[in-house]
């Protein structure tokens, strides 16, 4: 089948930090790097590169070496509006540890119309994915579109937005938070997770692995994380969301999906990067190997 993926194109600038600041501190960069990001982007290289055929729907501004870098790595751009707008980007702060700390700037991602979105997803036939994340524009309304349609739609709750969810969670599939955004929608809706009104959900839960559960039957599926050195965890929530939809995708079952998902996200975490970071398919096939 196809994922079509409605999502953020960003500039990501990179420093690598001793620290994250404190509030009111300067802090001097160890190093600086420029690259390829969105939490769009990074679902559409890790899908890309899992093996799946991809769509991208969204907006860039001027910058137009991001689209030769996503179409570099497979993906389809010709749904992708130029606007005038600044393209999106993100100030990362990493440090030694490998965590991070990022600002946002959304431009082009907001900028787009809904006319390319609706025109994109005429394409697009019952059983293709729609992916979606919580920093491009249409979000609600290519959710309703998709699902009339026939598709699968997984909707990643980052960054979290209470008011976000409400308005697509009458029209996915697949819902997907990490721990912390499962804990803000469950305090935030006063409901925990297996009452939400939807088929399934996905959290994962860095080092302590991730789960999967059709909320309908009660199954639930879970995975271990893979033990690795950090360097830097950008991007890791991405690369595991398009691993996992794609393998979802290609009719993997939710455990072997969780398995090749979570092997992604840790090579991803050993390298330092967003999209230029995410592991090839055959990378992640040979580490699994090693942990058969």
């Amino acid at each position: 089948m196809t994922i079509w993926n409605l999502g953020s194109i960003n500039i990501d600038h990179f420093y690598r930090l001793p620290h994250l600041p404190a509030p009111g501190e300067t802090l001097a960069a160890d190093s600086y790097s420029m690259g390829l990001g969105g939490k769009g982007a990074n679902q559409s290289v890790a899908a890309a590169r899992a093996g799946a055929r991809v769509y991208h729907i969204g907006g860039v501004g001027p910058e137009g070496w991001a689209l030769e870098r996503l179409q570099g790595f497979g993906v389809d751009c010709r749904h992708v509006e130029r606007c005038t707008e600044a393209g999106g980007h993100a100030i990362i702060n990493v440090d030694q540890a490998g965590e991070n700390a990022i600002v946002l700037f959304a431009g082009a991602n907001r900028a787009f119309g809904f006319a390319g979105v609706e025109a994109a997803l005429q394409r697009a036939v019952p059983g293709d994915t729609l992916l979606l994340q919580n920093e491009a524009a249409h979000q609600a309304q290519a959710a309703e579109l998709a699902r009339a349609k026939g598709m699968r739609v997984i909707y990643s709750a980052a960054p979290f937005d209470v008011e976000a969810v409400r308005a697509v969670l009458p029209h996915i599939t697949l819902l997907a938070l990490n721990a912390v955004e499962a804990a803000q929608l469950s305090q935030a809706l006063g409901v925990e997770l297996d009452r939400l009104l939807v088929p399934q959900v996905l959290v994962t839960r860095g080092g302590d692995g991730a789960e999967w559960r059709d909320l309908a039957t009660g199954e639930t599926v879970r995975q271990a994380a893979f033990s690795v050195d950090v360097v830097d965890t950008t991007g890791a929530g991405d690369t595991f969301a398009g691993y996992f939809a794609a393998a979802r995708d290609a009719g993997q079952p939710p455990a072997e999906a969780l398995r090749l998902a979570s092997a992604a996200a840790a090579l991803k975490v050993t390298r330092a990067g967003t999209a230029d970071a995410i592991p090839a398919r055959a990378e992640v096939e040979a580490f699994l190997k090693t942990r058969a």
